[in-house]
């Protein structure tokens, strides 16, 4: 991922993570200035047309590790998506956006490790009635959220910003997936 002023930096987005999970996380003060940057695996994006170039696939395999262990979850999350929306039909336009989002995460991360994840094995069975259907998947959004901001702080460059995204992104669906009290009790 470039350095994009429209981008969040690695900070802000590991920040919002871990405080959306509600722990303390300490973070490394880190310079995601390109010019700047001593890490490792770091690109400045630029193709030199003023467009990004698509990351160049880690052959770091601790990275590899990384991103692809988080391909496979992200997948595994979105086949739960759709066996919700195919088993409660009226949440499936509510689930769209979620399903969208994290088809483009795991098409990111498989680039960015240059791997296929495994096959996701079976899925537990999914929760009686529509509202524990979405507690299920809040609750696995913010369990991957934490998950994936705590291997984003292990990288560094571009695989943990891409990590940290992914997280905050989670954190984020799993705020919109929480029933708040005042809506249920109206």
């Amino acid at each position: 991922m470039p350095n994009d002023p429209h981008l969040l930096s690695r900070r802000t987005a590991l920040r919002a993570a871990a405080l959306a999970a509600g722990t303390a996380t300490v973070v490394a003060g880190c310079d995601d200035s390109p010019a700047q940057s001593g890490t490792p695996g770091a690109t400045s994006g630029q193709d030199g047309k003023g467009g990004t170039e698509p990351p160049t696939p880690s052959t770091d395999p601790a990275v590899v590790a990384a991103l692809t262990l988080a391909a496979t979850q992200v997948t595994q999350l979105s086949l739960r998506y759709s066996a919700v929306s195919q088993a409660y039909p009226a949440l499936r336009a509510r689930l769209t956006p979620a399903v969208t989002f994290h088809a483009q995460h795991v098409a990111r991360l498989k680039e960015a490790a240059g791997s296929e994840p495994p096959q996701a094995g079976k899925l537990p069975p999914l929760p009686k009635g529509s509202a524990a259907a979405l507690a299920d998947l809040a609750s696995r959004e913010q369990k991957l959220s934490v998950a994936h901001a705590v291997a984003a702080a292990k990288l560094s460059g571009a695989p943990a910003r891409l990590l940290a995204m992914v997280a905050a992104s989670e954190s984020q669906l799993a705020a919109t997936l929480t029933v708040k009290k005042k809506q249920a009790d109206r």
